[in-house]
């Protein structure tokens, strides 16, 4: 029963995601200039390669991928080449509420005897 629980947050946890990064959409602009696109590149770069260390990486060497998803989010902010679309406030607070939940169905011990 408990790893019901469990696969329903993880279930729950990529549906908030999916729901709440429907919206946001990575671009590289084209233009003349070389270095225009690199802050795009670098940013889901860096994301990705923070998110693979959360999960593969040991507890004791975590805070490196805290840094590179913050560098991630830095570059994002300062390429403005994510275009975040408008989404009604129904919208987040259904993926927000799906992830907390999933994660707290995840992370509990309690659950499931």
């Amino acid at each position: 029963m408990k790893f019901l629980f469990q696969l329903l947050g993880f279930a729950l946890i990529l549906f908030g995601v999916y729901q709440l990064g429907s919206n946001i959409i990575f671009t590289t602009n084209p233009s003349p200039y070389w270095w225009r696109g690199v802050s795009a590149d670098l940013s889901v770069l860096s994301l990705t390669l923070g998110v693979a260390g959360f999960i593969m990486l040991p507890k004791s060497v975590r805070d490196f991928s805290w840094i590179l998803v913050i560098f991630g989010i830095i570059f994002v902010v300062f390429s403005s080449t994510a275009i975040l679309n408008p989404t009604t406030l129904w919208q987040f607070f259904l993926s927000v509420a799906s992830m907390i939940g999933g994660f707290k169905l995840l992370t509990d011990r309690n659950l499931g005897g």
